[in-house]
């Protein structure tokens, strides 16, 4: 006689992530998508700039050269400072609520009850809940409910920097060699398709991190992008013009 089973017990959807590092990981993903995309404008609107003021391929491989490299090395420093900041303003926190806890454990433990009661669980649920992951690593629950930080998951500005700096170097190839592997008549026109191409890409992937409509992306990330082209090369055709 077969055996009639209850309701299996509701389980995670198989799509979607659990995993406690996902939001970090899907922030440098999404920190690479747009340092790409930073690298494919920025790179683009120079060389094309160039190209439209002269049509030397060694000067506008110089300008793509140095415009990646100048590029790759900012965003490195400035991502490295950055999170350099915000690590040590992290550390500091965690410091302050680390003398607190030792010298205050009582009052700490009714101010993580009083968080969870503002998330909606009763006075005695929430106290009980405090007690228990105060007991079990009282740092972490409180620098995880009070300060929104994972003590064992602290930003990394050496990670950060690197991820940046080959983001944008990956993006800034794209513009580079497009323009400087084809043909004079037609260089600038090769160079657009493939920065569009390369554009509509890294908004696709945006919007797919994000969950977002990938439309409204892509025609975001084109727009600004030709925008930058037209303009840099009308700029740099006058100048080529009022020099000739």
């Amino acid at each position: 006689m077969s055996e009639t089973r209850g309701p299996e017990p509701d389980l995670p959807h198989s799509g979607e992530p659990h995993h406690e590092d996902y939001g970090g990981r899907l922030n440098w993903l999404r920190a690479g998508v747009l340092g790409a995309n930073d690298g494919i404008v920025s790179v683009a609107g120079l060389v094309v700039g160039v190209a439209g003021a002269t049509t030397e391929r060694s000067a506008i491989m110089i300008a793509g050269v140095a415009g990646l490299v100048a590029g790759a090395l900012s965003m490195a420093g400035g991502e490295y400072v950055s999170v350099s900041t915000q690590r040590d303003t992290e550390r500091a926190m965690l410091r302050q609520e680390t003398l607190e806890l030792r010298t205050m454990p009582v009052e700490e433990e009714r101010e993580l009850a009083s968080i969870y009661e503002e998330k909606g669980l009763s006075p005695d649920l929430a106290s009980k809940v405090a007690e228990e992951l105060t007991a079990k690593d009282a740092l972490r629950a409180h620098a995880e409910a009070e300060l929104r930080i994972d003590p064992g998951h602290l930003t990394s500005p050496w990670q950060a920097a690197w991820a940046s700096m080959l983001a944008f170097s990956v993006g800034a190839l794209l513009p580079l060699l497009a323009i400087t592997l084809t043909p004079a008549p037609v260089r600038v026109w090769a160079c657009g398709a493939g920065v569009l191409v390369g554009l509509a890409l890294t908004g696709w992937s945006s919007a797919r991190l994000g969950n977002a409509l990938a439309g409204r992306a892509i025609v975001r990330n084109v727009g600004v992008g030709t925008l930058t082209m037209l303009v840099t090369y009308l700029i740099g055709n006058l100048f080529g013009v009022a020099l000739g």
